[in-house]
């Protein structure tokens, strides 16, 4: 049975296994002090335009990072920390492999849970991609976007696809492609999960915010990519929105790209290597 035809999981010690990463991953703190101090590194050398606004909310800012001469394209890239923590400034380490490449890349933020809903969040994301999309000119951007996100921000960049165009403010939908990296695409589980205290989600709610139940609003390219030691409700959901979406499933890919030897924490710092499966399939999508 694949892993997208495997039942989810309904008993709640059975969703707290598959969706609690920090348990899985003891060290994980280590791997968010390793963020921060690639981020640091990246920000030093490449002196991003910080905190540009894009909304009234107290975290509604982008970082842009420019690469010398006209970019050739912009990868708007939307952090993890399901829905209610983290921070751009954090994933500042996304860039440094695009920008070298004459790629933009445009580190989104957004407010949290329990401060916000994540139906809340889904309309900062598609508010910071309409920036991106209509203030190219004065934003020093140009060539095609391609939204990316780990986590719940790969769950984010999924309901970009799922969004219409005309919530963008354009005629055309604004995403060239997207990457989802170990998303969540199906939220319906995390309702009897220990952070739903934050995310305050009911079974209505869940639905119209999953993009694996959702159609999708425009044919562009989704690359789903996951650690092959991600749990395995994260390797359910990445092959969900696979099956979910084909019309979008990028040229050569049969399947989710799956990391060895990565867990929830260390495949976003692949994007540290420009020659990892990741960076590279990103790159493709250009």
């Amino acid at each position: 049975m694949s892993p997208a035809r495997a039942a989810a999981p309904t008993h709640a010690e059975d969703i707290e296994r598959g969706y609690n990463n920090r348990a899985a991953v003891p060290d994980h703190p280590a791997w968010f002090a390793r963020y921060a101090a690639a981020s640091d590194e990246a920000v030093a050398a490449l002196s991003p335009r910080r905190d540009v606004r894009f909304g009234r909310g107290p975290k509604e800012t982008i970082d842009l990072f420019l690469p010398t001469g006209t970019p050739r394209g912009t990868l708007a890239f939307i952090h993890g920390g399901y829905w209610r923590s983290l921070d751009k400034a954090e994933h500042a380490f996304v860039a440094p492999a695009f920008v070298a490449q004459g790629l933009a890349v445009a580190n989104i933020n957004y407010d949290l849970c329990p401060t916000v809903t994540i139906a809340d969040i889904v309309g900062q994301a598609t508010r910071a991609i309409a920036l991106l999309a209509r203030d190219k000119a004065r934003l020093g951007l140009a060539g095609p976007l391609v939204v990316a996100g780990h986590s719940a921000g790969g769950h984010l960049a999924a309901m970009a696809i799922a969004t219409p165009a005309d919530a963008f403010g354009t005629d055309a939908h604004p995403v060239r492609a997207a990457v989802s990296l170990s998303g969540v695409h199906d939220l319906t589980p995390l309702v009897l999960s220990s952070m739903n205290a934050d995310l305050r989600l009911d079974l209505d709610a869940a639905r119209a915010m999953s993009p694996a139940l959702l159609r999708p609003a425009t044919p562009a390219p989704v690359a789903i990519v996951v650690g092959a030691d991600e749990t395995g409700e994260f390797l359910r959901q990445s092959a969900l929105l696979f099956d979910a979406w084909p019309s979008n499933r990028p040229a050569g890919l049969s399947a989710p790209v799956q990391v060895p030897n990565r867990h929830h924490f260390n495949v976003v710092m692949d994007y540290l290597d420009a020659d990892s499966a990741l960076t590279r399939t990103t790159l493709a999508l250009f």
